[in-house]
């Protein structure tokens, strides 16, 4: 249909589409539509969107070099085929890690300019000081959102003084939108299994971690690696957190975790949780992890000198295979 309207002053172009007058309704009418085509809960994808955004606006900022994408997110990087839905955030964080600082930062990193709809309630920022152990501390923070009336809270947490071996990658996120992807620094993928082996064997019987769990077994059947780039990162993060690494499988790899109905029962509920009862049990699960990143840990120990390769869903095999 002929334009009944200027839409443009430059000269030639005969009708150009407005931008829709009320963006935030636009796109939550989007996002509502989306949810309902994939079966997906609204909240979730809201939160998936909202963090997105909040990376968009960090890659845009001053402090883009300040923080290293990690967790659940770093799926949006690799490709988004087996996401876990999510509303919270983990970054690696540079600088001061006082808590003042860093909501300070966030606060900043919130207030960038974005067409997209998006409030964020720099005002209502909350924030508290996490421990996991001894070697690993950071910053829990809230960040209260809003896109049309929909609200949602996203938790960030930002971990200080970790190393991140090999160095971490600038990657592009896939987004649930057509805007501008953002564009930041990210974890390699062989860190991000490093970290979570050494959570595994820090936390033994105790572990509740379901996701861990989740994202390894993921990485197994859907991501190919070399032992020995793996087997670095795992020995450089067990060596950061002075943690022992031992030849033997961490509890929670071990048939009396993985059999165990206390165990059984927070998996199930995970899985249910994060829209995802259709998984195997978790003892099929944490065999599969135990058979991938075994032999990775006798690499890094020195006890293993072959070059292997892992091709989902596995086993290693010789490179030149």
């Amino acid at each position: 249909m002929p334009c009944r309207q200027r839409d443009s002053a430059v000269l030639g172009v005969s009708c150009v589409k407005r931008p829709p007058r009320n963006v935030a309704a636009s796109h939550r009418a989007k996002l509502l539509a989306l949810s309902r085509g994939r079966g997906e809960d609204f909240q979730f994808l809201l939160g998936r969107w909202v963090i997105e955004r909040f990376l968009f606006r960090l890659a845009a900022s001053r402090h883009k070099n300040s923080f290293v994408l990690k967790g659940a997110m770093l799926y949006l990087a690799w490709g988004g085929e087996a996401y876990r839905p999510t509303r919270d955030l983990d970054l690696l964080g540079f600088g001061n890690p006082e808590v003042n600082d860093l909501v300070a930062r966030i606060a900043e990193i919130c207030s960038v300019p974005a067409a997209d709809g998006i409030v964020f309630d720099t005002g209502a920022i909350e924030a508290e000081r996490i421990r996991e152990d001894a070697e690993y501390e950071g910053v829990r923070v809230w960040v209260p959102a809003s896109l049309d009336g929909a609200r949602v809270t996203v938790q960030i947490d930002v971990g200080f003084g970790d190393v991140v071996v090999p160095a971490p990658d600038e990657v592009s996120l896939s987004t649930l939108l057509p805007l501008d992807p953002p564009v930041v620094r990210a974890y390699p993928i062989e860190a991000v299994i490093a970290e979570k082996l050494q959570a595994m064997v820090v936390l033994g019987i105790a572990n509740s971690r379901m996701k861990d769990f989740y994202d390894l077994w993921t990485f197994a059947k859907t991501r190919r690696f070399d032992i020995r780039r793996l087997a670095r990162s795992i020995q450089a993060t067990f060596e950061r957190r002075r943690t022992p690494l031992s030849a033997m499988a961490p509890t929670a790899l071990t048939d009396e975790f993985l059999l165990d109905q206390a165990k059984r029962t927070q998996w199930g509920a995970f899985c249910r949780r994060t829209g995802m009862p259709e998984m195997p049990f978790l003892e099929v699960v944490g065999r599969q992890i135990r058979e991938f990143l075994m032999p990775a840990v006798e690499c890094a120990r020195g006890a293993a000198d072959q070059i292997l390769v892992w091709v989902p869903p596995g086993p290693w095999r010789k490179a030149e295979e």
